[in-house]
């Protein structure tokens, strides 16, 4: 609770002193304080900081990405944004970012002021270990691919900004062509043989496949959920394949690009079962 919600309550400064000498109320940050008997979740703690904040800057980074539903948690650290000419310094537990930002990066949710989806989107991606994951998530289920490319174009020369060109590159790639090329090095570097790429199976055709073992790989490129349709259709090919006796494995970019060792296990695997 902010002091100024306590006072709007009723409460005068000596009763929320009297709460704190008491430690009914911790104090948090300057005129923030938490009420002992109330869990200190990812919540209070990422609200404690909004309250600390006040009109002065927005929520932003995977802070913001929380709010937005974009992330389960909130981070240790919850970081905000603040007007390049800003004076405002961090406290512990928060990491002030200065930067002037367009209105059309800036949002409000839950009546909270943080960054647009999309810039939250880009900032988050660079800021956790499985950026790639998650920004392919985020394409999946949030936001689509135009308005996160306008959102990079506009905070073009941000800090870190450089790394989240491949990425953008790699989700713009409709044909999937870079993603089967990668899988296909794993497959040559792991000295796996036996496998034809876009073998016509049926009415289908699978990105890879292993004819002997009638085993079928299908890459999820990083564009395939912006296509209306495509989604279904996916799903549809997986069940016919797999009613017709082949076994299905489905690797994302994420797998090909982060988790190379993982992708050769798997596919090892499923050939020995099926041999």
């Amino acid at each position: 609770m902010g002091l100024g919600q306590a006072l709007t309550c009723g409460l005068s400064d000596d009763a929320v002193r009297r709460r704190v000498r008491s430690r009914r109320w911790r104090q948090v940050y300057p005129r923030v304080f938490h009420a002992s008997d109330h869990p200190w979740t990812d919540t209070s703690r990422t609200w404690a900081v909004v309250l600390w904040l006040g009109p002065r800057g927005v929520l932003s980074g995977p802070a913001a990405a929380f709010v937005h539903g974009l992330a389960d948690r909130a981070p240790p650290v919850v970081g905000v944004t603040v007007p390049q000419r800003s004076r405002l310094r961090g406290r512990p537990g928060i990491v002030v970012r200065r930067r002037d930002l367009a209105p059309e990066d800036l949002g409000v949710r839950r009546g909270i002021r943080l960054t647009g989806v999309e810039l939250t989107v880009l900032e988050t991606a660079l800021a956790l270990p499985d950026g790639a994951a998650f920004l392919d998530r985020a394409l999946q289920r949030h936001v689509p691919l135009p308005p996160l490319v306008a959102a990079y174009h506009r905070n073009l020369g941000a800090r870190g900004w450089s790394r989240l060109r491949p990425l953008l590159v790699a989700a713009q790639d409709r044909t999937a062509s870079r993603l089967e090329r990668l899988f296909l090095q794993i497959l040559r570097d792991a000295h796996l043989t036996g496998w034809v790429a876009n073998l016509r199976i049926g009415s289908w055709e699978a990105d890879v496949a292993f004819p002997e073992q009638r085993v079928a790989i299908e890459l999820d490129g990083w564009a395939w959920h912006v296509e209306p349709g495509r989604f279904q259709g996916d799903r549809t090919k997986q069940n016919s394949l797999a009613l017709t006796g082949w076994t299905v494995l489905r690797f994302t970019w994420a797998d090909v690009t982060q988790r190379p060792d993982h992708v050769r296990a798997v596919v090892r695997r499923a050939l020995a079962l099926a041999a």
